[in-house]
């Protein structure tokens, strides 16, 4: 008797998770991202994220050190300062917001501050806009939804900036889809709030240079290592999505597995390499990798057809997160 209540709670938690990751996903859907092309507009600026890169660059001006090691230690602390004072925040809400306001409330919450923790809309709203611009010819709009690929748009050609749009959709697959899911999927909303803000740190701190060198270390191989697993899965889900769309999943995989180490990153050559394979193009960064082979022409209709292989891809994601869910509330509940 026991036994059938816990399997009945668990059930009941996991519809619960699930409903919060369908009304995230709704929400983002219908609202998106502010754009980062407008910094200064409110709703941008009170973006998480936003808060969470600025919390990275107060604290790395306050840990910076003349000694190397000094500062590689103070680069641990400054991950863990940004880490739980997102996560840990959301984690006492989420659970004080179940215990005491309800489950229509705690699941209203937990969506809103899951979707933060993704980007959908706003990045299919540049794909089709820069596919668009580039079918007319006009190229200085289309260089300004380059803007994920951090490259200088400035001369860009036609078939370059489709490159940096594929190439941005394929390497977010992982940082602001998958992972979140996954992260949501195992540790709940704190779980994701977490990642995201492993991720920013990377982004704010986790170079090579100079400045960064030894502050961001820490941050740049946390970031590598919790996507790793996602990465990978990325590229096997375009391959999946490509065979269920009746593209060439069999060069996807090809071109996944001979050009995934061309890539600085040990781990986004994966889905870009992927889906270079899939699209049967050649997917270039000037003076740094090129991807895939070029079979057909790389012309802005490839972008929309990279979107639709994308959005198949996070479906699948969806899918294979819902029994990760139910199992990991078999055994507790997390926020």
């Amino acid at each position: 008797m026991v036994g059938e209540k816990l399997v009945a709670l668990a059930v009941l938690d996991g519809l619960i998770a699930l409903t919060v990751l369908c009304v995230a996903f709704i929400v983002e859907l219908l609202f998106g991202d502010p754009s980062p092309n407008y910094p200064s507009k409110l709703r941008f600026r009170l973006h998480p994220t936003v808060w969470m890169g600025q919390l990275s660059l107060r604290l790395k001006k306050k840990l910076k050190n003349k000694s190397s090691k000094i500062e590689k230690f103070n680069g641990i602390v400054l991950a863990i300062v940004v880490i739980l004072a997102f996560s840990l925040p959301v984690f006492l809400l989420l659970h004080v917001t179940y215990s005491f306001l309800g489950v229509a409330v705690y699941v209203i919450a937990g969506a809103l501050i899951l979707k933060c923790t993704m980007c959908i809309k706003l990045e299919s709203d540049w794909a089709i806009a820069a596919a668009q611009a580039l079918e007319q010819n006009k190229l200085e709009e289309a260089r300004q939804y380059s803007h994920f690929s951090r490259r200088e748009s400035k001369g860009l050609t036609g078939p370059q900036i489709s490159s940096a749009v594929i190439e941005s959709m394929a390497e977010n697959l992982t940082d602001f889809k998958i992972s979140p899911i996954l992260a949501y999927a195992v540790l709940g909303v704190s779980g994701a709030v977490a990642f995201r803000a492993i991720n920013t740190l990377d982004g704010m701190v986790g170079f090579k240079d100079e400045e960064n060198i030894n502050i961001g270390w820490f941050s740049a191989q946390l970031d590598t290592l919790v996507n790793f697993v996602p990465a990978r899965l990325a590229a096997a889900l375009i391959v999946l999505a490509s065979f269920l769309l009746g593209g060439d999943y069999k060069n996807a995989w090809r071109i996944a597995k001979r050009d995934n180490a061309k890539t600085p990153s040990r781990n986004h050559g994966w889905p870009m390499a992927a889906m270079a394979g899939a699209l049967r193009v050649e997917l270039e960064k000037p003076g740094q990798y090129i991807l895939g082979d070029s079979i057909e022409e790389l012309t802005p209709k490839k972008i929309l057809d990279a979107l639709r292989i994308r959005n198949m891809a996070i479906l699948l994601a969806v899918l294979l997160s819902l029994p990760i869910i139910f199992f990991v509330r078999v055994f507790f509940f997390p926020f």
